[in-house]
């Protein structure tokens, strides 16, 4: 045995010098011999790549998946704290939702024996013609619209005049095709309403202007901006809760009501016959004794 390992040793070691002498030399070779092979067929070092793409593509994918399955759960994690915190800002919403719904629901009912209470007429109760303006008449009455619509479509003296659940005025005069509509900003406009809040009573009288003025009310009532103004339904033409306008400037001396809609730029009206008996000179005679109630 020790005979052969050392016949194996002497053969091995003038081998392995020459190796080692000749190794840059072989290495050349073989590096010419490759780029001799790749002139002669350009597609064999691409096909060479791969296969050894195809060998080494499975186990890629054996070592990406475990990275892959780590990156899956932190985002299926933080997916679920985010979907946890949704969760407690739905349910607050949810309860601040339940509480308006009660309070809405309670409002609603409140409303509904109020407006039996005031004799409210509902809108489905009475009768409607709906016309287009046509323009300003002009003459004594400045701030007035004409409208396509006369006694021919059922439309009367003192009728209300609404755009968008808004009233702009009340119909002064009646033809057969054509009616005119004093609106609310007119000079010789005088409507009974009240403060929706606090139920004061006033007169608000137009005065050519954008915005009319609410008229006798008492020296020590405290009127707040934003405030809604609505019919009171006293002088028999308006029914209670038509809605005017809100409180725009509150003074001492003078407390204005930005209109909810400005009649002179609508183009169509809702004239609604509400069946009272009141006229507008019954209207201008009582508005003196409504407001001292």
């Amino acid at each position: 045995m020790k005979y052969n390992r050392g016949s194996v040793l002497r053969f091995a070691a003038p081998v392995r010098n020459l190796a080692q002498r000749f190794a840059y030399i072989f290495l050349l070779f073989g590096a010419l011999a490759i780029i001799l092979i790749g002139r002669a067929d350009q597609q064999i070092f691409e096909r060479a790549r791969v296969s050894v793409t195809d060998v080494v593509a499975p186990i890629l994918d054996a070592i990406s998946r475990p990275v892959a399955t780590i990156s899956e759960i932190i985002e299926e994690a933080q997916s679920l704290s985010k979907i946890r915190e949704e969760n407690v800002q739905l349910k607050l919403e949810n309860a601040r939702l339940t509480q308006w719904q009660s309070s809405a629901r309670t409002l609603a009912a409140e409303n509904e024996k109020l407006r039996q209470l005031l004799g409210f007429i509902p809108d489905n109760v009475a009768k409607s013609v709906t016309a287009r303006v046509i323009g300003d008449s002009g003459g004594t009455f400045v701030r007035n619209i004409l409208i396509n619509a006369g006694r021919q479509a059922g439309i009367a003296k003192g009728q209300a005049a609404l755009v968008n659940f808004g009233l702009i005025g009340r119909v002064h005069e009646v033809g057969e095709r054509s009616a005119r509509v004093l609106l609310i900003t007119d000079l010789n406009s005088r409507i009974p309403v009240v403060v929706e809040s606090t139920r004061q009573r006033a007169v608000l009288a137009g005065d050519n202007s954008d915005r009319p003025r609410l008229l006798h009310l008492p020296d020590n009532v405290k009127i707040k901006k934003g405030e809604r103004i609505v019919t009171s339904g006293h002088g028999g033409v308006f029914p209670p809760g038509l809605p005017v306008g809100i409180i725009a400037h509150a003074t001492e001396s003078a407390v204005v009501v930005q209109p909810f809609v400005h009649g002179e730029k609508v183009e169509f009206a809702r004239l609604i016959d509400f069946g009272l008996t009141g006229v507008l000179t019954d209207l201008e005679r009582r508005t003196e004794a409504v407001a001292g109630q």
